[in-house]
């Protein structure tokens, strides 16, 4: 492996003589194989003999070593500290330390099969409140964690500290407390909590305007695009996703999942896999989204065993998973005042601009994947530019 990547019969000598020859050789293969370009391993090679001498790894044959000696030899160096992780993850030498076990695991783990089995709810809202649960759960100060000790107290108590942090909106805790009431109305199911509890408990008062969604105009929108409008690998890349978000309205986890034969170029048809319920919806496909894909996919996307639509530039080449940056780092410059600049605002962008042309709640419904129509109803409240035009209408005295 050495011989491919140093030229110098000095540097290829070098190399070979320093400890952990098998060890090094073999971590440079596995990366090649990964796509890893030979510019950037012959710098990998080089940062693990750095690594080898701060970690005294040569005099330590087997020992496993920790993230805080880790991180204490490479100080601020994120890249040698990622790399020294990946190396001894590679070889098995990385003191990985078990996670914390929740003293609610049990309760969650039969609360999931519950919520499978019996409710039918889809997986990833599943991974979701089981992720949810048990933060939520130890925010209840109850001696001993047990669930039976829970009063509508303790739970009010969390709920309220979490407002008062300032770090939750109220729509949150909202959401927080309709987890913890379907959770305790199966715990008093399973006779694990005293009865009555679920019904006692409420989220805070949301406001009528409290959730009005935010999102850039259109004109915005359009100076978002415009900016991707070079020939730069990111760009061409970052302009199919900002068209997915901008104009199908498509949420994060709908555009991270996208995969190659979702999209029927014969047929003009786009597959979208929702987020919420799994479900397949067929959509037409817009000429200028599927031109700025093909253009990505022609041009920039790298060859790959992943069939996700959407990878990440630098080698190893894996399914791209950081689409907030794309959207924020873009929206920052185009709209600094807004709220939130993630692609949900895209996608309340999408949904204002069809209001605006006329499009029927019903439409833009059915546009945005949502199955409550009360979810696209709010949208009716959103062109108060429009409601403040009747408002002000002249009625020329007859009023």
């Amino acid at each position: 492996m050495l011989d491919q990547l140093f030229v110098r019969p000095q540097a290829l000598a070098f190399h070979q003589e320093a400890p952990l020859l098998e060890e090094r050789c073999s971590f440079l293969a596995h990366l090649s194989e990964r796509g890893l370009r030979r510019s950037r391993l012959i710098r990998v090679a080089e940062l693990l003999l750095v690594l080898i001498t701060k970690l005294e790894l040569a005099k330590r044959s087997g020992d496993v070593v920790s993230r805080d000696e880790i991180l204490r030899v490479t100080k601020a160096r994120e890249p040698a500290r990622s790399l020294a992780i990946r190396w001894l993850r590679f070889l098995g030498r990385l003191h990985e330390e078990a996670p914390a076990i929740s003293p609610y695991a049990k309760q969650v783990a039969a609360f999931a099969e519950y919520m499978k089995h019996e409710r039918g709810f889809a997986s990833e809202t599943i991974r979701l409140r089981c992720w949810l649960l048990p933060r939520i759960l130890n925010r209840l100060k109850v001696q001993k964690s047990s669930l039976r000790d829970v009063t509508p107290g303790h739970v009010d108590e969390a709920l309220q500290q979490m407002l008062d942090d300032g770090k939750y909106s109220r729509v949150t805790v909202r959401d927080w407390a309709g987890v913890l009431r379907l959770f305790f109305r199966f715990a008093e199911s399973q006779n694990w909590c005293r009865k009555g509890l679920a019904n006692s408990i409420q989220g805070p008062r949301i406001y009528s305007q409290a959730s009005l969604p935010t999102g850039p105009s259109w004109d915005e929108v359009r100076q978002l695009l415009a900016m991707t409008e070079g020939t730069c690998p990111s760009d061409i890349r970052d302009r199919a996703i900002l068209m997915l978000f901008a104009i199908y309205g498509l949420r994060t986890g709908d555009v991270k999942r996208l995969r190659l034969d979702d999209f029927d170029w014969e047929h003009e048809t786009l597959t979208v896999a929702i987020s919420k319920s799994g479900r397949g919806r067929l959509c037409p496909l817009d000429r200028t989204v599927g031109d700025a894909v093909l253009n990505y996919l022609r041009t920039v996307r790298p060859h790959s065993r992943h069939r996700e639509v959407f990878l990440t530039l630098r080698a190893p080449f894996w399914p791209l998973r950081d689409m907030y940056s794309i959207v924020a780092k873009r929206l920052r410059l185009v709209s600094p005042l807004l709220p939130r600049k993630g692609p949900h605002a895209l996608r309340h962008a999408c949904a204002t601009h069809l209001l605006s042309n006329g499009l029927s709640l019903k439409e833009i419904g059915d546009h945005l994947g949502h199955r409550d129509p009360d979810a696209t109803r709010i949208y009716a409240k959103v062109d108060l530019n429009g409601l403040r035009e009747v408002a002000d209408f002249d009625l020329g005295g007859l009023a």
